[in-house]
């Protein structure tokens, strides 16, 4: 029985994240991550996450880079410290690249540029202001399903995210979002929220950009992990580059199972499930969703999680 590294993806983000880190002793390896995220970009990715402003982090073009390079400088911080390979990676959407990299399927510098430009492509699909994401709470996924199938009326509404048991993102156009809110309040939802963001991810309306991003991911050069890779598109293990290419194409327009991935990768007989990005979001969903006792959820963030996440695993 090993550990598995999971990566976050776009939410997750703050100005300020990794400070702690990077004004400790290991700060030059977090610094020189974001410096060569920042010669891909052509911009100075880590004075933007240390200083902000929000407005610009918080930008879908700019958040997938400083995601991934935050979890990338974590990934190699843990490493430096004689930190085991895991058994197993995972990531939730914008994560699986930092998944990816981490598996050495991808260069770090070449998955910078795919990230921004998947951030691009995804703004550039919807007008800005159409697009809408919605948490809801409390229904059953079928549930879910249904109230977008009642509320759609012609238009694009889908449960996209399959978070954890009684949570589940929607996302479509902005107008049948807010049907669909009134659909899932009907069907007795705890909460039905529209989400701060414009880009209804992972959502059909996504295909154009899924097929723009298609010919730019079959030009870098893949390998095969050399980690376990279960992808959130279907909670299986794939290790052939031309299949992890197409996932990444399908998984922009297709909905994240988070819910079954945790459950996958449970079902291995892990005994940790390590976050490794900035925040606890997926801690929380995976706690939730993996009631094991013998299983410890744990996330990787500041050095006392990671001197704590050294101790579990050793």
């Amino acid at each position: 029985m090993g550990f598995g590294f999971v990566f976050p993806g776009q939410g997750s983000q703050s100005v300020g994240m990794l400070a702690q880190l990077a004004g400790g002793a290991d700060g030059a390896l977090v610094r020189d991550t974001f410096a060569e995220a920042s010669e891909a970009l052509g911009y100075d990715l880590w004075a933007l996450v240390a200083g902000g402003p929000p407005e610009r982090l918080n930008a879908t073009e700019c958040t997938q880079p400083a995601m991934l390079a935050a979890g990338v400088a974590l990934w190699r911080l843990w490493r430096e410290r004689g930190g085991p390979q895991p058994e197993v990676v995972s990531g939730h959407s914008l994560g699986e690249f930092t998944a990816l990299v981490a598996a050495d399927a991808l260069a770090f510098a070449e998955a910078i540029a795919l990230v921004r430009l998947r951030g691009q492509l995804m703004q550039e699909a919807v007008p800005l202001g159409s697009g809408a994401m919605a948490a809801i709470l409390g229904l059953e996924d079928g549930q879910v399903i249904e109230a977008c199938r009642a509320a759609a009326d012609g238009e694009v509404v889908e449960a996209v995210n399959f978070n954890a048991p009684g949570q589940v993102v929607i996302a479509g156009q902005r107008t049948a979002v807010e049907r669909a809110i009134e659909a899932a309040k009907a069907r007795g939802a705890k909460r039905a929220v529209i989400l701060p963001v414009s880009v209804p991810s992972h959502s059909s309306l996504m295909r154009p950009a899924a097929e723009r991003l298609a010919a730019q991911l079959a030009s870098v050069a893949w390998r095969r992990p050399r980690l376990a890779f279960v992808s959130a598109v279907d909670a299986a293990e794939h290790s052939d580059p031309d299949e992890l290419r197409a996932l990444l194409v399908r998984q922009l327009s297709s909905p994240v199972r988070w819910t079954d991935t945790v459950r996958a990768l449970g079902a291995r007989g892990l005994r940790q499930i390590i976050e490794c990005g900035p925040g606890k979001v997926l801690t929380a969903l995976n706690r939730r969703i993996e009631r094991r006792a013998d299983l410890e959820c744990l996330a990787l963030e500041d050095d006392a999680s990671l001197t704590a996440a050294l101790a579990a695993v050793g």
